[in-house]
């Protein structure tokens, strides 16, 4: 529960009363207001170790801010449906990255598959493309998945802009989910630690003209999410069954069945 918001009594001087008589305003208890006690004092940030020297390079690149222009795909009229996703990826593997961070190269096996798309549709690991306007251009960007080995998406986001086509966003890794959200793309990717998650939201930067990770944190899974416990494999223990009673001399033989003689 929220805590309930602290309201405080204000007092109005009168128009044309006396100089140091007040009236109270809005005070009573009619309202139900209730104080929910002092609001704690503000703490400033600290710096911790403020000589230390700032960092100048980043501890690791995934490709945040890295885009390309893909050759030889022309979209004159700014119109990304009538791409197609396939070609577009064959494409960009010639692209060459305004910087190399590495994470828009792909396997050699993926590669081959993607090669062969026109003749094994059925091994393609380009997926379906889906479109949303996530620059705020008011033009659709592509959003193309690709299959890797480990159970690993590469993401890409495609732009149209100047009658061509630029990637302003690619990233891999072991996705929980892939979800879109306004102008936001997010990725949900597993934790080490058990019952959480770690979600990263990409948004377009004007500035950097590319994708960035806006937001990373770490979040408990909901329990809507949790993984279900499996069942055991070991059959179910069976029902005690009661033992035949053997019968007695004297008792007269079922039908279909001959007496024994004695």
């Amino acid at each position: 529960m929220r805590p309930r918001r602290r309201v405080r009594c204000r007092t109005a001087a009168a128009l044309g009363a006396v100089a140091g008589l007040a009236l109270l305003t809005g005070c009573g208890n009619g309202g139900g207001l209730r104080s929910a006690g002092q609001t704690p004092a503000a703490v400033g940030p600290a710096r911790l170790w403020p000589w230390l020297p700032p960092a100048s390079a980043a501890p690791y690149d995934y490709g945040e801010g890295e885009t390309a222009r893909i050759p030889g795909i022309e979209v004159p009229d700014g119109d990304v449906h009538r791409l197609d996703p396939v070609a577009v990826v064959r494409a960009g593997l010639a692209a060459r990255p305004n910087r190399s961070s590495g994470t828009a190269d792909l396997p050699a096996d993926t590669v081959k598959k993607i090669n062969a798309c026109g003749t094994e549709p059925a091994s393609c690991p380009v997926l379906r493309p889906y479109f949303r306007d996530l620059t705020g251009d008011g033009r659709d960007e592509m959003v193309l998945g690709i299959r890797l080995a480990d159970h690993q998406l590469s993401v890409r986001v495609y732009m149209p802009q100047a009658g061509g086509l630029t990637r302003i966003l690619s990233t891999s890794d072991a996705v929980i989910s892939v979800e879109l959200a306004g102008r936001d793309l997010i990725m949900r990717v597993p934790s080490a630690i058990t019952g959480y998650e770690y979600r990263t939201a990409w948004s377009w930067d004007a500035r950097q003209r590319a994708m960035l990770p806006t937001q990373d944190e770490i979040q408990r899974i909901p329990p809507s999410r949790a993984p279900r416990p499996r069942p055991s494999a070991t059959a179910p223990p069976t029902r005690p069954t009661t033992p035949p009673t053997t019968p007695s001399p004297t008792a007269a033989p079922s039908a279909g069945v001959s007496a024994e003689r004695r």
